[in-house]
């Protein structure tokens, strides 16, 4: 019972993390860049989380899961064939900590698994500053990872991510972008408790932009996911499902650099630990 108990546990902790390296989009993610444009951007998430449901009913208890994420990410916008195209590498690191009734899972350091991305702009129009674009993420089992650890911030198994996003001024002063993307799941062949697979997620999101000025705006924005059904020794874990919001700032010091700021957290979470705070920070430097 008590491995199993653990087992459920990791699970609910995987998929609860995972959403950490899920694809989230800041606004303004798919504006169209010129040709020879560079992005070094840094990334930083802390969030906090204090209670587990097990569907929509909160299950009793005193939990503790605490999460520190850095991502370091390059852009490149070039044309190929005609085709805008923005290819890019992003690299997660960052710690893990379980406490209190759950602090049997421990704790976990080191590096996520590499993504590597490509945007392919399909549609541009300079006058109302829309763009649409069509984005594969492949994510590579490079992290650190454990079969003896409940947890790890790498996941032992490929995933191929497929988004599309559209991105418009509605007024001159009021931005709007939205979202949608599914993921699919590679086997963890070396799992604590048997060979893992997942079923399909799918996220929705969509952000908003208020300009105060040219260098500063005010923004907010809401999602919502469902990580895919997880089948682990003939036992079926329902999909975390997850409904959040977010709102902050972006500020623009110099033509050539940015600072985002944002806080947010869960609305509402079914078969996963719910984040009571989170707190995001990004950096940008074009060049």
């Amino acid at each position: 019972m008590k491995f199993l108990k653990r087992s459920i546990l990791a699970i609910s902790v995987c998929l609860s993390f995972s959403q950490a390296f899920a694809v989230d989009l800041d606004a303004g993610d798919y504006e169209y860049a010129p040709s020879g444009t560079n992005l070094a951007m840094l990334y930083y998430q802390h969030a906090s989380r204090d209670s587990l449901y097990g569907g929509s009913d909160k299950v009793s208890g005193n939990y503790d899961l605490t999460s520190d994420v850095g991502i370091a990410r390059y852009v490149h916008y070039t044309d190929v064939a005609g085709i805008h195209i923005a290819p890019q590498i992003l690299v997660p690191f960052g710690h893990v900590d379980a406490g209190k009734d759950i602090s049997e899972l421990g704790s976990s350091s080191g590096l996520g698994d590499i993504i590597l991305a490509n945007i392919f702009f399909l549609y541009h129009d300079a006058s109302t500053h829309s763009s649409f674009g069509i984005t594969p993420y492949l994510f590579l089992p490079t992290g650190e990872y454990s079969a003896n650890k409940a947890l790890n911030l790498g996941e032992n198994r490929y995933k191929f991510n497929i988004q599309a996003a559209y991105t418009t001024r509605l007024l001159p002063k009021l931005a709007w972008d939205v979202s949608a993307d599914m993921t699919f799941y590679g086997k963890n062949t070396d799992a604590l408790g048997g060979d893992i697979k997942q079923d399909v997620g799918y996220q929705v999101q969509t952000n908003a932009r208020y300009f105060l000025t040219d260098k500063v705006d005010l923004r907010a924005g809401v999602s919502y996911s469902n990580a895919g059904d997880v089948k682990q020794a003939g036992v079926t874990t329902d999909a975390m499902k997850q409904t959040k919001f977010w709102v902050g700032t972006g500020i623009n010091p110099t033509p050539t650099t940015q600072l985002i700021v944002a806080y947010g957290r869960d609305i509402k979470v079914e078969n996963g630990f719910k984040e009571d705070s989170r707190i995001n920070l990004r950096f940008l430097k074009a060049f």
